[in-house]
């Protein structure tokens, strides 16, 4: 789902590689124009760190969920893994779509734009380029999606079969409650969910935060071994 989706931005950029410094000029004069600091210094401490969060899952302990089941001699190897993750998705994905957006005028710098705007611009970013780009979006949206439900619903049943065990029973239920909140978030409106969601990933940040603080002693014993053995091996 990834390749299909940056294959198809790269293909707008490649159409439009003329502009793509026209749309970088534009991105940094908005930032740093004077309304620019001032708005954008709120809008990164609030929707920024919002979408950012919803995005990469950076911070707010969900991610390292996954990471834990993977079988390593060094946990500090796995760490830096996952270090790649809010890069790619936030600092290469996000700018590709940016960038995308600008130079197909679909959106100006600075203006806000909502959550179910956001899709409907880039289908037509895309279409500006190549008219069947949109097919592979939706299908990319879809897999996204589809995968987004399977990896929190992992999340959910290892944070659930911690505190309630991993009886049958247990997971059984576990499983009927994510089922009838998929359906009640389909139902629901979109503004509805993504502020749910905001909501309940601050809850999950705060606490995770103050354990990462708690912890660095200890992240930094295991990298300082891990860079130990990387010496020896080379």
């Amino acid at each position: 789902m990834v390749i299909l989706y940056v294959l198809a931005v790269i293909g707008i950029l490649a159409i439009n590689y003329q502009t793509i410094p026209a749309a970088f000029a534009a991105i940094l004069n908005g930032a740093f124009s004077p309304e620019g600091i001032t708005g954008g210094f709120i809008g990164v401490l609030i929707q920024g760190f919002k979408r950012a969060a919803f995005s990469n899952e950076a911070g707010i302990g969900s991610a390292s969920i996954a990471h834990s089941a993977v079988k390593t001699k060094y946990p500090a190897s796995e760490g830096l893994v996952a270090l790649l993750e809010p890069f790619i998705d936030t600092v290469v994905v996000c700018t590709m779509t940016a960038l995308v957006l600008i130079i197909t005028g679909q959106i100006q710098v600075g203006v806000e734009i909502s959550d179910a705007q956001g899709v409907v611009l880039t289908s037509n970013a895309l279409a500006s380029g190549v008219s069947w780009f949109p097919y592979l979006l939706a299908l990319a949206v879809v897999l996204f999606a589809f995968s987004s439900m399977i990896s929190w619903s992992y999340y959910g049943y290892q944070a659930w079969s911690f505190l309630f065990g991993r009886g049958k029973v247990m997971e059984y239920l576990y499983k009927s409650i994510f089922c009838l909140f998929v359906v009640i978030g389909g139902a629901a409106g979109l503004d509805s969910v993504t502020d749910f969601s905001d909501a309940m990933i601050f809850a999950m940040l705060v606490p995770n935060m103050i354990g990462l603080f708690i912890l660095l002693p200890k992240v930094k014993d295991e990298l300082i071994a891990y860079r130990s053995a990387i010496r020896k091996t080379s």
